[in-house]
């Protein structure tokens, strides 16, 4: 499996930490930036790991922030993507278990470091459970859909 994974300034040493767990794992890392923890604007970070898995030129994408909310608001305004912020094991297995998250937002400032690898090995060992949860994803895509049109007119 493909990840894409970027940070921000405040994300980019826990991104370098995440490599090596995520080669572990038998991931795939296209490292989208940033390069540093010179300062730089979020948006543009999560807007390249939104359309490359929009895209499907990965499966699944990471964003670290500080808190991982400013990546997840942008990255969510990318038509196909839902990114959860998960700040625990248990809320990263919930948004792939019941929500197909495809996209998963860290915050480097608000999650204790040690936390980071559980979260991650718990999000990638979860399946998405679809049945009832599938029919309320594509809930979530029909509003989606409906918005678009809202906005054309």
């Amino acid at each position: 499996m493909k990840i894409a994974l970027a940070s921000d300034h405040a994300g980019y040493s826990e991104k370098e930490r995440l490599k090596p767990l995520l080669r572990e794992l038998g991931l795939k890392v296209e490292d989208l930036g940033t390069v540093s923890e010179d300062s730089v604007d979020y948006p543009d970070y999560a807007r390249k790991v939104a359309l490359a898995v929009a895209g499907g030129e990965a499966e699944q994408g990471i964003l670290v922030c500080g808190s991982g909310t400013g990546m997840a608001i942008t990255a969510n305004k990318v038509r196909g993507v839902r990114a959860a912020v998960a700040w625990s094991v248990e809320t990263a297995r919930l948004a792939r278990q019941h929500n197909d998250a495809n996209v998963l937002a860290l915050g480097a400032r608000t999650t204790p470091p040690e936390e980071i690898p559980h979260i991650v090995r718990a999000w990638f060992d979860q399946p998405f459970d679809g049945g009832r949860h599938a029919e309320r994803v594509e809930k979530i895509n029909q509003i989606e859909n409906e918005s678009r049109i809202e906005e054309k007119r």
